[in-house]
């Protein structure tokens, strides 16, 4: 961190300290690390892979040949907005800091438990997505593993906690991987492309732009039958969802360096390069996807049809059809650290959300969470609560099932419409606050007020997009979740924690502050 001088440390204390905190949290990420943290929180190769059958089974290769760029630009115009906010205040817990100060005490809170369910539950869904690549790729051919809820429980318990335990031994080793995996993504998703490419029988690029409804039993019952339009705009939601994490960046505002700069940068490019790679990436594989496949009776099918067929399998299908078994065996290998990887830094956006939120006592516990480890610098007792209750969550939603899906299908659904709303409160309270004493002083990095207030207004018609889509059937419980969380937060802010919870620090209650932050950055030893 050469270029990082005393008077940058003090200008990003001081910007800190106007918000009424402490530098417990220890500043050792560059401006690469902060991207590298929701680049890989991102990961294509997790979502990408894991999810691709929305696409594949549905309006098949114009899913991803003009699906995936629009479901991208989707995702970009929250981080565009984001970004603005996140140069004013530049704090751990981001969204929710965003939430009070641009809006008021209950909106601060109200987005801070969508930030949070939506981040430990993602954090649960991405390495059960790791669990079921690893089974697929060399559990099953070469361990001889059967997929059951203990061996599922099991392995989660054991990736999340490596995952905790980097965690825990402090912010220098989680950047160090977190970097790596950025490269390991790039590099992966490029030996993949090329892959595909080089075994491709042939490049039909009009597959691409080519619409098929696989809806229904064609595309192995992925999205139940609908119209062409239908299901091109529900393949909006591999993208989308994929393209999502990105507030990692923010989460971790406290521990980089220059942050009101290296933050909105760290957001934007992580999402520019995760389209343009995935875009890349994708393509190639659907290029693979033979022009037509004999089945073991003679009869000749279309390719882009069986790929359809296959519906959840469809990557290992296509994969174990083209490529020569020790290259794919290597890619399996290099995608399943990548999704580990991926892993490792939710479980740092997770700790830090739990970490902010507690140190203004928004959760119970609030004072164990928000302990700092004077070893490690990192919060060590949200990093392990965060975790546990991803595979507590897993668990408990794995053995409930409402009529014939799984309680933990129906939740996923709900996680990323939790995680957009946790975007969109934000933003849409930043589009009236803009210019008013809530937000009179902007950060470095600045838009100006014509294209933040236009990105807020696409951010907010994106929100209403996402939440059709995702309580569209399979995922129609997704509603009443929903409506059902926002009747519960609803009563027990006005019932408990309207007359109890303050907020963060704001106006005078930031210079009261002063002594206790001295005393707090004493006892974790931040030099000044």
């Amino acid at each position: 961190m050469s270029d990082y001088s005393d008077s940058d440390k003090k200008q990003d204390m001081q910007v800190l300290h106007s918000m009424g905190y402490a530098q417990e949290l220890e500043r050792r990420m560059s401006g690469f690390s902060n991207f590298a943290i929701s680049f890989s929180i991102i990961c294509i190769l997790s979502g990408g892979i894991n999810s691709l059958a929305q696409a594949t089974s549905g309006a098949g290769g114009a899913a991803i040949g003009i699906g995936w760029p629009l479901g991208c630009f989707v995702s970009l115009v929250f981080a565009v907005a984001m970004a603005q906010i996140s140069s004013a205040y530049p704090t751990a817990g981001g969204l929710y800091h965003w939430g009070s100060i641009l809006g008021n005490r209950f909106t601060g809170w109200v987005t801070a438990w969508f930030n949070l369910l939506g981040l430990v539950t993602v954090l649960g869904a991405i390495n059960v997505g790791t669990y079921y690549f690893f089974m697929g790729s060399l559990g099953t051919p070469y361990l001889g593993l059967e997929d059951s809820t203990t061996v599922r429980i099991i392995f989660l318990a054991i990736i999340t906690g490596l995952q905790a335990l980097v965690n825990h031994m402090g912010i220098g080793l989680t950047a160090k991987l977190t970097d790596f995996s950025g490269y390991l993504i790039f590099a992966t998703s490029v030996a993949l492309a090329l892959t595909c490419l080089i075994v491709a029988d042939s490049y039909d690029i009009g597959k691409l732009f080519t619409f098929t409804n696989y809806s229904g039993a064609a595309g192995g019952n992925v999205w139940p039958d609908s119209s062409l339009t239908w299901v091109f705009l529900l393949g909006l939601l591999l993208p989308i969802y994929t393209i999502t994490g990105y507030d990692a960046s923010a989460h971790t505002s406290e521990e980089t360096v220059k942050a009101a700069e290296s933050v909105p940068r760290g957001m934007i490019s992580s999402v520019l390069w995760s389209a343009l790679f995935g875009y890349i990436m994708l393509c190639s594989f659907v290029l693979m996807i033979p022009a037509s496949v004999t089945g073991a009776d003679g009869t000749v099918t279309d390719g882009m049809a069986a790929a359809a067929a296959q519906g959840w399998n469809v990557f290992f299908w296509a994969m174990s059809e083209q490529v020569n078994p020790v290259v794919r065996d290597i890619l399996y290998v290099a995608i399943f650290i990548s999704q580990w990887l991926c892993g490792l830094a939710t479980v740092t956006s997770v700790s830090r959300m739990i970490f902010a939120f507690s140190r203004d006592g928004g959760l119970p516990a609030s004072k164990a969470l928000s302990k700092v480890s004077p070893t490690y610098r990192t919060p060590v007792a949200a990093i392990w609560v965060g975790s546990t209750l991803a595979v507590l969550f897993v668990w408990g939603s794995s053995l409930v099932t409402i009529g014939e899906t799984p309680v933990y299908t129906v939740v996923v659904s709900c996680t990323v419409i939790f995680l957009f709303f946790s975007f969109a409160i934000p933003i849409a309270l930043g589009l009236f606050a803009w210019g008013t004493s809530k937000w009179d002083k902007m950060g470095p990095w600045n838009l100006g007020e014509g294209m933040f207030k236009l990105f807020a207004v696409l951010s907010i018609l994106a929100m209403v997009l996402i939440f059709v889509l995702g309580i569209q059937p399979p995922n129609d419980w997704a509603l009443y979740i929903t409506v059902g969380f926002l009747i519960v937060t609803a009563i027990v802010w006005f019932v408990f924690e309207q007359r109890r919870f303050k907020g963060p620090p704001i106006g005078e209650e930031v210079a009261k502050r002063q002594a206790e932050i001295a005393a707090a950055e004493r006892a974790v030893g931040e030099s000044h």
